[in-house]
């Protein structure tokens, strides 16, 4: 392998060579009340055409795209241009959004071939440019690790350190041409960043002529959340499950490759417990921005196994209730969003009663107000046939059709069984 010489990497194009063409290209998109004129959000956006075409994310314009009535979006540009923003469609799953201002044969951004035909080499730097907490516009140098596993949906782990305000502009390759968009960052002690793929942009693109109504963006969301958790549990169902073995029994987990699980346990646990729980949980990176008090779409399998040490069986049996609370995740503000949560509650026998130990089985749902035939169902099943020990199964589900929630439950539920 060689090495690059020192006036080689010299000529490179650095951070400075690729921001200094990028102000004309880049905007600030603020969100206003409509009636006081004051900004309530901002964040960040870049043309893509020369009569004044952009893309953002949706999650900065969706309070325009939900109530137009309540709020409108104003721009401003890196070289002080202002003006009116108009929203034309949004890409929901892929947090995504096209819009228009009023600029005519001005810059704009190329997206990179090579990232629309498919994924880039690990380790390619990029840049990201935005304007970040409102402080002006900044770029970040990082570089592209690819896609990220364990999620259904597609996002590139960039390791620069997006901020908030940065949320809807380019990330770019060393050319200035378009690889991603950023989109959001995760803090768990350590910052991990995003970008939604360029192919996502590019085809939002090509919708440029398909505008919904006037006032119709609001029932395209809705479509659209509808189509994506459709898509998400028939593949839910289509990946199925396997078997895994704990303690007495036997549980299902899914085969699906977009669910990250973790096992914990309570051995360690001062005072020393007086039953053993061994805990394996199972959860997709599947969540959907709808709103700024809504992130949908979370699917979980949990299985605890519970043994006594020294509990009597009721004092166990009471131990069993605590943990197999339904914990329906509401995921927003539930007057707003949700009808009432309804639970029934009954016993259980599969058959052949020799494979199947008999359950007490949980089910709760609650539907969404806006979205029409979607729930939020939670389905919690605890085994009954010994007094010292049982298995915690919970299935968790988040806007998903009713009867998918009875089709996937009955099949949970058919796959406890006694291990053999």
């Amino acid at each position: 392998m060689g090495l690059t010489s020192p006036a080689a990497a010299q000529a490179l194009p650095g951070a400075d060579t690729v921001y200094a063409s990028a102000p004309p290209r880049l905007l600030q998109i603020r969100t206003l009340l409509a009636d006081a004129g004051r900004q309530t959000s901002t964040g960040s956006g870049f043309l893509v055409s020369a009569d004044g075409l952009a893309i953002t994310n949706y999650h900065v314009v969706s309070d325009a795209a939900l109530e137009p009535k309540t709020y409108r979006l104003e721009y401003t540009g890196a070289d002080g241009s202002q003006g009116a923003v108009t929203l034309l469609a949004v890409d929901l799953p892929n947090d995504l959004a096209l819009v228009r201002v009023d600029k005519q044969d001005a810059p704009f951004f190329a997206f990179d071939k090579a990232a629309l035909d498919g994924p880039l080499p690990k380790g390619e730097r990029l840049y990201s440019l935005g304007n970040p907490l409102d402080l002006g516009f900044t770029i970040i140098e990082g570089t592209y690790n690819g896609l990220v596993e364990h999620s259904y949906n597609d996002h590139i782990h960039f390791t620069g350190a997006l901020n908030p305000g940065m949320s809807g502009g380019p990330a770019v390759n060393a050319q200035g041409q378009v690889v991603g968009v950023n989109v959001a960052t995760r803090r768990g002690g350590q910052l991990i960043s995003f970008l939604v793929p360029a192919r996502f942009a590019a085809a939002l693109l090509e919708r440029k002529d398909a505008r919904p109504a006037a006032g119709d963006l609001r029932k395209d969301v809705i479509a659209q959340l509808a189509n994506w958790r459709a898509a998400l549990y028939k593949s839910l169902g289509d990946e199925g499950f396997r078997d895994r073995v704990f303690g007495s029994y036997q549980a299902p987990e899914t085969r699906a490759a977009w669910f990250e699980c973790w096992a914990s346990t309570n051995a360690s646990a001062s005072p020393k417990p007086r039953a053993s729980i061994n805990s394996t949980s199972c959860k997709a990176d599947a969540s959907v921005y709808v709103a700024s008090d809504l992130n949908t779409g979370t699917v979980e399998v949990n299985h605890s196994y519970a043994k006594s040490i020294d509990l009597n069986q009721f004092q166990f049996a009471t131990a069993l209730t605590q943990l197999a609370q339904p914990r329906l995740t509401m995921g927003g503000s539930f007057r707003k969003w949700y009808t009432p949560q309804h639970c029934h509650e009954d016993f259980v026998g599969l058959t052949p009663s020799a494979d199947h130990p008999p359950l007490r089985v949980m089910w709760c749902a609650q539907g969404y107000r806006e979205f029409e035939g979607l729930y939020d169902v939670v389905l919690v099943a605890v085994t009954q046939d010994h007094a010292d020990e049982a298995l915690v199964s919970r299935l968790s589900l988040q806007a998903i059709a009713y009867d998918d929630a009875l089709r996937l439950g009955k099949g949970f539920l058919e796959r406890l069984q006694v291990a053999r």
